[in-house]
Parts: structure tokens; sequence; C-alpha cells
């Protein structure tokens, strides 16, 4: 038997709960356990899937043996085992979800590992390092320093208007102009 959790209970009840956990996992593709369940449930679902990956006899009556449902080792058999053919292994992934409410129990999702690209991209060729090179790094550039923009400040200067015609009488308004810029007062 892979693994060594007793997850507290009798070894007949454990197998008879990995049996059913395995079943479940293979017809669904993924289930919520408790970690340690999760843990142990792996070894028996990948080897599960490692029978199916060789269509033979034995292999299907080995896997009936352990799978409590007959359309569930079909499915293992013509669907699962041929989507990871080309990979050795590592067919489930565990996925942390907290601690349930209750008796806080760490919870999980297992899944099983859909193959989106079996074959792994080859990363962009770096050049060899040497200790030549690595004595040789090159002087990080000084960061370029950016004048802030001149940002023109207004300021309102008020100065009393004078009466342009007679037909106008002097109110007391006043007239509001620009405070000369930076720029403009440096020149």
């Amino acid at each position: 038997m892979p693994g060594s959790r007793k997850l507290g209970r009798a070894t007949d009840h454990r197998i008879a709960m990995m049996r059913g956990l395995t079943t479940y996992l293979l017809e669904h593709g993924r289930i919520e356990t408790t970690l340690t369940r999760a843990k142990e449930l792996r070894s028996f679902a990948e080897r599960m899937i490692t029978l199916g990956k060789t269509p033979t006899l034995a292999n299907r009556r080995l896997a009936l043996a352990f799978i409590t449902k007959e359309d569930v080792v079909k499915k293992l058999f013509d669907e699962i085992a041929p989507e990871y053919a080309n990979r050795n292994g590592g067919y489930t992934r565990i996925i942390r979800m907290g601690p349930r409410r209750g008796d806080a129990a760490e919870m999980c999702i297992i899944e099983l590992v859909k193959d989106e690209k079996p074959e792994k991209k080859k990363a962009a060729a770096k050049p060899a390092r040497t200790r030549a090179t690595r004595a040789k790094k090159p002087a990080a550039a000084p960061a370029a320093v950016e004048e802030a923009p001149a940002v023109e400040t207004v300021a309102v200067v008020k100065v009393p208007v004078e009466a342009e015609s007679a037909a106008q009488e002097p109110t007391g308004l006043t007239k509001t102009t620009p405070a000369p810029t930076m720029k403009e007062s440096a020149e």
C-alpha cells in the first residue's frame, strides 16, 4: 500500500475510503477533501492512471479490483490515461484552500492535471557565464535625471481699473493679470 498515513481508521475502512475517493476523482476530475487524505489519495490515483497507460486485460482487471465502478474503469482506459501518454507521473495537483470551518482541518482540492503543453519550451539561449564575463559586468548607466517640466504658476494680482469713459463710473472693480512665470522672471 502506498503511503503510511492511517487517517484515524482501521485498515479495511481506510482502504475502502481510498477506493471510493479514487473512483470519485477519476469520475469527476477534481474533488475537495482534507490535505492528508489528498496526499494519500494522490499515490492511488496516479497508480491507476499508470495502469491505464498500457491497456492490457491484466491491467484492466487490476483496475477493476480497485475502482468500484466499471464505467469509470472504461473512462480511465479510453479517455484519461491516453491524455497522459507522454507524461511520466505527476497526474494530479493539490491546491490548498485553508482551514475548514468547524474543526479547522486543512482543506484542499485535488484534481487531474490538464496537459495543455506536453512539450516544454526551451528557454532562450543565454550566453555561457564564465569567470571573464562575470568580471566584466557592464557598469550600470547612471539614471538619467529628467528635469521636471516648468509648471506655470499664476498669481492673481488685483489692480484697480480706471474708468475708461465718462459713461462708466469707477465702482472699485479689479482686473486680474497673471504673474510672470519663472522663466520670464529669470530672463
